[in-house]
């Protein structure tokens, strides 16, 4: 999306808006390669939106007349009509969305149509149009994610004394409660909308105004227009104005970051609900069934999701390998920006809608859950603390004698709290049978009350405060 002069008179032989230094149209595959109508006309009502905020201003600043004025923002308003219908003729022969919208407004009002590119360009004007695009889709991911958050802690309220392993290295390491590992994924989503409200708030400056790379020499006012489309300023560098894509680059970090924690959560969907583990359900709604095995209820939409993270950190290396070489100010390789933004924002706000679909609609097996709670010696370490606390053993010690007990243990075929006193006396005589009380998982549970621990009253009071953040 190259600049082009505005007042180019209109043809058939797509030269119309840029075509007065040519003799020739351009060569079938150069029109091919060129075109981007078929997917930049998603940002149609960001170009409509920028066009009318840039004809106020030349209005206000003498540019345009009134009468000029009026007569575009009319054309523009007959534009957005039929796009919302749906019959606006979006054309290859105008290669883009705004010679398409600037051919359609010479149609309908003629060539005062022509004035309204004055002091501004296709540079500053796609920087425009796809930087409102990209803030918009970052406002939404944020809504998205919170609705997800409000999903998990539902689930986490519900179940915050639900007892089930913690893992480490996929082996049974402690206890901890259903309620605290999804408040675990409330931490990292809540971090994600953070990362999105900062990459819209760094974004939040406007190029209009910048023309092609210099500036413009006419009397505008960048600080009306920016005011007018929602930025908080006009950029401050005319050249970084329409060179930059670091603001669809920042997002599609964010977005690759928050694709990856739904991945890691559809993946524990996808092992919870092997027969294997058994720790959670999903209805009909968000599984599917084989076409030759009829026992099958497969986990897709967890599939799927856990997918979808390779587009976002596709399309963020694609437009970081697009970028990375190009000299100041403007190339056509930067029309290969919109394709993987768009559709990775596309993957990403299907997901996140999936997932909270998912999260709502599981239901944790509780008593498998707490049988497992109990599997792999998942209270050796309240054995070991309770050495430390009750007989003042050196921690390491206490480490060394609970190891020797969990061998014994294996030995003899039980768990922990099977293992009668006189072997636990054997390895260390003032062990008494008060150590039982904290050898079951509930009782690991409860005694993790420190800030952010899995106990209930713990977990409860993160949902809490969670709700006051989301409101």
């Amino acid at each position: 999306m190259t600049d082009a002069p505005s007042d180019a008179p209109k043809s058939q032989s797509g030269q119309a808006m840029w075509g007065g230094r040519f003799s020739e149209k351009p060569a079938e595959l150069m029109q091919a390669i060129n075109v981007s109508i078929g997917f930049d006309k998603r940002l149609a009502a960001q170009d409509l939106a920028g066009s009318r905020a840039h004809a106020a201003m030349l209005r206000k600043v003498g540019v345009l007349s009134s009468e000029d004025e009026a007569a575009i923002q009319q054309g523009l308003a007959a534009i957005g009509a039929e796009m919302d219908a749906g019959t606006f003729p979006f054309r290859e022969e105008f290669e883009d969305i705004h010679m398409n919208v600037e051919a359609r407004l010479r149609e309908l009002i003629g060539p005062t149509a022509g004035r309204l590119h004055t002091a501004r360009s296709r540079n500053d004007q796609v920087a425009l149009d796809f930087r409102m695009w990209v803030r918009e889709a970052c406002e939404r991911t944020h809504g998205q994610i919170q609705a997800l958050q409000r999903a998990l802690l539902a689930k986490a309220e519900q179940h915050a004394d639900a007892v089930m392993p913690g893992f480490t290295h996929l082996q049974p390491a402690q206890p901890v409660t259903f309620g605290h590992h999804m408040m675990a994924y409330v931490e990292m989503f809540g971090r994600d909308a953070s990362r999105f409200a900062d990459a819209r708030a760094r974004m939040n400056e406007s190029p209009l105004g910048a023309a092609a790379l210099a500036g413009s020499p006419f009397p505008i006012d960048r600080h009306q227009t920016a005011q007018a489309l929602g930025f908080d300023r006009p950029t401050a560098n005319s050249l970084d104005s329409v060179a930059d894509r670091d603001f669809a680059l920042e997002s599609l970090a964010a977005g690759s970051i928050c694709a990856m924690h739904l991945s890691r959560l559809a993946e524990e969907i996808v092992i919870w609900m092997t027969p294997q583990f058994g720790f959670v359900r999903l209805s009909d709604a968000f599984t599917t069934g084989s076409s030759i095995m009829p026992q099958k209820k497969n986990p897709d939409a967890a599939e799927l999701v856990r997918a979808k993270v390779g587009r976002l950190m596709g399309a963020f290396t694609q437009l970081s390998t697009v970028m990375k070489g190009l000299p100041l100010t403007y190339s056509k390789d930067m029309q290969e920006d919109k394709v993987p933004t768009f559709e990775a924002f596309d993957a990403l706000e299907l997901s996140l809608l999936a997932m909270a679909g998912m999260v709502a609609d599981l239901q944790p097996n509780v008593e498998n859950l707490a049988k497992a709670a109990g599997s792999g010696f998942s209270t050796a370490t309240d054995l070991a603390d309770w050495l430390v606390r009750e007989l003042g053993l050196p921690f390491r010690d206490a480490h060394h004698v609970t190891g020797a007990a969990v061998k014994r243990a294996e030995q003899l075929g039980c768990d922990l709290p099977s293992l009668p006193l006189s072997e636990l006396q054997a390895l260390n005589p003032q062990i008494t049978e008060k150590v039982y009380e904290v050898l079951t998982p509930e009782a690991s549970v409860a005694s993790r009350r420190s800030y952010g621990g899995t106990a209930p009253d713990q977990v409860r009071a993160q949902v809490r405060r969670w709700k006051e953040i989301l409101g």
